[in-house]
């Protein structure tokens, strides 16, 4: 647990940039963007307006509150900002609770980029602050963990020890404590949405060799395979048809190899 204090320091420094910065900096440059659409490319604003938010975020395989979830994933993981406050809000909006958005930064830190993550937590603090949400109803550092299933987690470390110990001891050490016995048990976030933020983060960065054990994982936590799908159609408008094309042979075998081929 104590690991990840340093984690609430640098999101203390973003805090700390974005009081001093204007609240409606990122606002300001999202409307810009939206108007320098319709001027620059009309064709873009049409399928935004059409295609992407009037038919894509009401697509039934997935509820709003998980298309959140995947964008701001997908968003954070590739540092992507220009939209990323408007995203925050309608998160809100969709039913993400502020906790969960907290703890979606906190564990992206590791999947996508410590620097992107404190990004996003600069600019999400805009979004807090302005609808009154304090640290306080935020999860803290010294939360108690969730159970941790020793079998699953000692298989986890045997092979990774096996595979990388002597490669990286230090990889392999703060893998276990920091990430699987800590990271992965914060209660803030179900074990079924960290799995998504996690395969959507892989996903949206073409980091295909880690899908097959997170896809599986999330599966297991419960993930169906429509939700699945339904993720990479998401994932195709915020993060582009290339890094979904590269995942999806990938994603196809994890679905052919599942007991039962569960839908």
């Amino acid at each position: 647990m104590k690991k990840l204090t340093a984690i609430s320091a640098a999101f203390a420094i973003a805090t700390a940039t974005a009081q001093a910065a204007p609240a409606t900096t990122n606002q300001g440059a999202t409307m810009e963007s939206s108007s320098s659409l319709q001027a620059v490319a009309p064709a873009l604003q049409q399928y935004a307006d059409q295609r992407l938010m009037g038919e894509v975020w009401n697509r039934p395989g997935l509820s709003p509150r998980d298309r959140s979830v995947v964008t701001l994933a997908a968003l954070i993981a590739r540092n992507q900002t220009a939209e990323m406050q408007q995203h925050v809000s309608l998160a809100l909006d969709n039913g993400v609770k502020p906790g969960e958005i907290s703890e979606i930064i906190t564990h992206l830190a590791f999947y996508g980029g410590w620097g992107n993550a404190v990004d996003a937590a600069n600019i999400t603090q805009q979004v807090f602050q302005a609808r009154g949400i304090s640290a306080a109803q935020l999860p803290q550092a010294g939360d108690k963990l969730l159970p941790l299933n020793e079998e699953v987690e000692a298989a986890r470390a045997t092979q990774v020890a096996a595979n990388f110990g002597a490669v990286s001891p230090g990889v392999v050490q703060y893998t276990g404590e920091v990430l699987f016995r800590d990271l992965w048990l914060r209660p803030g976030l179900a074990p079924r949405d960290r799995s998504l933020v996690t395969v959507s983060a892989l996903i949206a960065n073409g980091q295909v060799a880690q899908i097959t054990y997170h896809l599986n994982r999330a599966m297991d936590n419960g993930l169906t395979q429509a939700q699945a799908s339904e993720m990479l159609t998401q994932l195709a408008f915020y993060s582009g048809w290339p890094s979904v094309f590269s995942a999806m042979p990938v994603i196809k075998e994890v679905f052919e190899k599942r007991p039962g081929n569960q839908s």
